[in-house]
């Protein structure tokens, strides 16, 4: 396995439509929202976190690929590229974990830290900028999210945590679609009627559902949730947690 990082191959002006960050805090339903992933069998679930189980039954292939070593998810994607074009989406779960994963394994035991650091800024642009644009079909990525004080802005700002030169424009720069997962009181998704909302009578006896929010809101701008202009409306700020379902309305919004 090399560990060298390809900065070879230019994509400019090309990009992939069809790829969205999911993200927010633990227990948000980030991972359960793939639940409904259409032709598991053809997609490859690329799991970083140490082995954790997805929290329902799954058809993914294989069920899942552990990852032990960053540029497997290079690999991954090599392989559905050139030698298996049956596959049709892949998840990363999830580029904090897997970032942490490069930082423990090529950066911390470095003879080198400062060359380090920049192969842990390059080998995140070439999986973004390369591999997922070479790729052309469905990706998503799961990522936690951390709260931190913006003291001269006197404001908490909720991002993906993210080391070295990647800190200063963030993950969420190099996405156009980026949704929170979110848990929130059905009183306050009742103001909006969006059509790819569903409230069900368990949830509201719970009082609460757990959703994606597709827009900032005036309670949420410390948060870095994006999207093409157009994609949704006021109405849609909140959609079901259901990535099959986010997928779709890009698919309807790109044509």
């Amino acid at each position: 396995m090399s560990n060298e990082v390809d900065t070879s191959e230019e994509l400019v002006g090309e990009f992939n439509d069809q790829l969205v960050l999911i993200c927010g805090i633990s227990g948000t339903g980030k991972s359960a929202s793939l639940r409904n992933i259409s032709n598991q069998e053809n997609w490859l679930y690329l799991n970083t976190e140490a082995g954790k189980r997805l929290p329902f039954r799954n058809k993914f292939r294989n069920g899942g690929y552990r990852i032990t070593d960053p540029y497997q998810i290079y690999e991954a994607f090599d392989m559905a590229i050139n030698d298996d074009p049956s596959v049709e989406g892949i998840i990363i779960d999830s580029i904090t974990f897997l970032m942490d994963l490069f930082e423990s394994m090529y950066v911390l035991n470095s003879s080198n830290t400062m060359k380090a650091w920049g192969d842990y800024g390059q080998y995140f642009k070439v999986l973004l900028q390369q591999k997922i644009t070479a790729f052309g079909k469905p990706v998503i990525i799961i990522a936690h999210v951390r709260d931190d004080l913006d003291e001269k802005a006197m404001e908490i700002k909720t991002a993906v945590p993210i080391k070295g030169a990647l800190k200063n424009n963030g993950v969420e720069a190099y996405f156009s679609t980026v949704v929170a997962a979110k848990k929130i009181a059905i009183k306050e998704l009742e103001k909006f009627g969006s059509n790819l909302l569903t409230i069900t009578d368990e949830e509201r006896e719970l009082g609460f559902k757990h959703v994606f929010q597709t827009r900032i809101t005036k309670n949420t701008v410390g948060e870095r949730i994006r999207s093409p202009m157009g994609l949704f409306t006021k109405e849609q700020t909140y959609m079901d947690n259901d990535a099959q379902a986010l997928l779709s309305h890009l698919r309807r919004f790109y044509g």
